[in-house]
């Protein structure tokens, strides 16, 4: 009895989880560049149950002697192991503005040893943590000039170095080449990630490596290739229609497990107080 209980409330306490999970999905579905949480659900190791028997030994003196027979497998619960960012590209959308830039997927290899496709961010100088990585192309020029994300983090360019701007009147190429009166002046930062789903995912659409190490540049890797559209930024690639289908699904199953709680402690409660009642 005990361990359902222990059981199903693991049950619930996952669900509840992959519900805030989902909620955050669709809170951010309008945020550019954003890129949804999957979870993965897993369960604890299953118990073999077994129940011992009698058994008689037809010898000239009969053995008594115990045998076990199996019952079957139990579930002990289950967990959310780890949630991990869908690197799917999302949909481009037009805003005329020439500080909207959005990274295009080419060909990005996959790790030999995972299996994943790679994928490539933004290169942008953290305040305290070195580089962090966005795909949220929505930039500005701050009072300085310099190209900024909606945070005010620095974007860099392949140099590592900030990228400062005198206006707006400036023109990106497909490579990610910067133009001023027809004059390159530098070349925005793109990082390749060959195994993004061991990146650290923050506040603002925001990724760090897990050990702070700054990932190899996009320009440099072999095999890689994307391009940039100004003008252009990248949709959520959160899917709402299927988003809201798991939300009601994880609360159908949140709800299942709640009433087979209700249940065994309606049965608790009934051994407690009618069990063995001496009238």
């Amino acid at each position: 009895m005990f361990r359902g209980f222990h059981t199903v409330a693991s049950g619930m306490i996952a669900q509840q989880r992959r519900t805030e999970l989902l909620t955050n999905n669709m809170a951010n579905a309008n945020t550019p560049g954003y890129k949804a949480d999957q979870s993965v659900i897993r369960s604890f190791p299953e118990m073999f149950l077994s129940k011992l028997g009698p058994s008689n030994i037809p010898t000239e003196a009969p053995i008594n002697g115990k045998y076990a027979t199996g019952v079957g497998a139990v579930s002990t619960g289950v967990y959310m192991q780890e949630t991990i960012a869908l690197m799917q590209q999302g949909q481009l959308q037009e805003t005329g503005l020439n500080t909207d830039i959005s990274l295009i997927d080419g060909l990005l290899p996959e790790d030999a040893e995972t299996g994943q496709t790679g994928a490539i961010f933004y290169r942008l100088q953290h305040p305290v943590e070195g580089e962090a990585y966005t795909r949220n192309g929505s930039f500005t020029l701050d009072a300085e000039g310099f190209l900024t994300n909606p945070q005010g983090l620095y974007i860099l360019d392949s140099n590592g170095q900030r990228i400062q701007l005198q206006n707006d009147d400036f023109r990106v190429a497909g490579d990610g080449q910067i133009y001023v009166n027809d004059a390159a002046i530098g070349q925005i930062g793109v990082s390749f990630a060959s195994q993004p789903e061991t990146l650290i995912k923050q506040d603002n659409g925001l990724f760090k490596t897990a050990d702070g190490t700054n990932l190899p540049s996009a320009y440099d890797t072999e095999n890689v290739s994307f391009s940039m559209q100004q003008g252009y930024i990248e949709r959520s690639n959160v899917d709402s229609a299927k988003t809201m289908t798991e939300m009601l699904t994880a609360y159908r199953a949140f709800e299942a497990n709640q009433k087979v709680l209700q249940a065994y402690d309606q049965s608790m409660q009934k051994a407690v107080n009618e069990v063995g009642r001496v009238n």
